[in-house]
């Protein structure tokens, strides 16, 4: 395998650096700053609107989407590179959790045809409407319902902790349409717009709210959602993939929408945060970077972050491959997560007590980036999928093991 880059996509990676030097502001980034709670569409003041356009007209947002939806039929490589180095200038450009993956996958002609060219201008955002009060990381016990009436679906429910739902024009939605049916056999997605009537959102906010976190804080978003659903009536068409097949639908998606900058880049921000800090000029960090333990310990932990990088690699490569892509993004989700979580108590240990002081304090280290991403770093185990149902699907998938249920009837203990 060749793990570094083909001179083409190098010159790719250096032409994206000179457009963000030349038009990626700090009044461009403070406007599009994803932890302000804004109800802007798509998060976007008119700065950002003209980026984007930019952006669109580069073709860069879908460059491994085919040509026939928008796309250029592109490298997942050079896609990565793009989104790469936007999201280190803070500009999200990724697909993660737009669904683009699942339509593509299990979409009709005309979903593909209507959905994807606007993910790939910018047009269409998505919200993930997953996650229930009484059900946590356990979605197979939604209750959130679409009954068939005729030719439409009348959604009643709630989901809670919907990212962007307040910015969103469309929700990527599970539900139960057969009470009748096991757990995981009674589910279907639904994608429908954001103003359909009887759709309400209520914003809750985080532990990252007050103070606000800083810019590129992993998971420092102050806001998250509560969306109630009262009689919604969409069309049957609105019906992603087939009816009942929608837990076989959504964990497709999910585990496509695990691969790429974004993901990798959650995973990987705080070691080059920390390596950075103890590069720096400040007198902590230079103090710091004198001692073995410390020096020992960061590198130990960029190692870890290169196992995410290479994790990250091989998914891509499969995928562009047309390979079988079953255990890899769950294996992924289990290393990633929990290495984030490793790395930032780690920082903590490492800064002292000043390393636990919030934005705000006058004695906090780099105005309480560290002390911010610990909080938002066990979020990042729950997201997205647990760990340990990731665990379990590598088990299953990757290894071939029986489930636990499959054990208890044969008596197994």
């Amino acid at each position: 395998m060749n793990f570094g880059y083909s001179p083409e996509q190098e010159a790719l990676r250096s032409e994206v650096q000179t457009f963000i030097r030349d038009n990626v502001t700090d009044e461009l980034v403070e406007e599009m700053d994803i932890h302000s709670g804004t109800d802007r569409p798509r998060g976007r003041g008119p700065l950002g609107q003209a980026l984007y356009r930019q952006i669109g007209e580069r073709g860069w947002l879908g460059i491994a989407y085919p040509s026939e939806y928008g796309g250029q039929g592109g490298s997942r490589i050079d896609q990565y590179i793009v989104e790469e180095e936007f999201l280190r200038a803070g500009i999200q450009i990724s697909m993660i959790g737009s669904g683009a993956p699942a339509i593509l996958a299990a979409g009709t002609e005309e979903q593909k045809r209507y959905y994807i060219p606007r993910l790939i201008r910018g047009e269409v955002s998505f919200c993930l409407g997953f996650t229930e009060p009484h059900a946590g990381a356990d979605l197979a016990n939604l209750r959130c319902s679409a009954v068939r009436d005729g030719d439409e679906f009348v959604i009643n429910g709630q989901k809670m902790y919907t990212t962007s739902a307040h910015v969103s024009t469309h929700i990527y939605l599970m539900a139960r349409t057969d009470r009748t049916a096991s757990k995981h056999k009674g589910i279907s997605i639904f994608i429908f717009p954001m103003d359909t009537p009887g759709l309400t959102v209520r914003p809750l906010w985080t532990i990252q709210n007050n103070p606000s976190a800083p810019k590129f804080t992993t998971y420092g978003a102050a806001r998250t959602n509560e969306v109630f659903f009262d009689d919604v009536r969409i069309p049957a068409s609105a019906l992603l993939g087939e009816e009942n097949d929608g837990w076989r639908v959504g964990s497709m998606g999910l585990n496509l929408d695990r691969v790429g900058a974004g993901r990798y880049l959650i995973s990987v921000r705080r070691d080059e945060d920390i390596i950075n800090f103890l590069k720096s000029d400040e007198a902590l960090g230079a103090r710091l970077s004198e001692s073995e333990v410390v020096r020992d310990k960061v590198a130990e932990l960029w190692t870890e972050a290169q196992v995410c990088r290479l994790m990250t690699m091989r998914s891509m490569s499969i995928v562009e491959r047309g390979g079988a892509f079953s255990y890899e993004g769950s294996a992924e989700k289990v290393w990633a997560p929990e290495h984030g979580v490793r790395i930032s108590e780690s920082i903590m240990q490492m800064l002292g007590p000043h390393g636990s002081l919030l934005r705000g304090s006058p004695h906090s280290v780099q105005d309480g980036l560290y002390a911010h991403n610990v909080m938002g770093s066990f979020q990042s185990g729950i997201n997205h999928g647990s760990v340990q149902i990731m665990r379990d699907q590598v088990a299953r998938r990757g290894l071939g093991m029986p489930s636990s249920r499959g054990n208890k009837a044969a008596g197994v203990k």
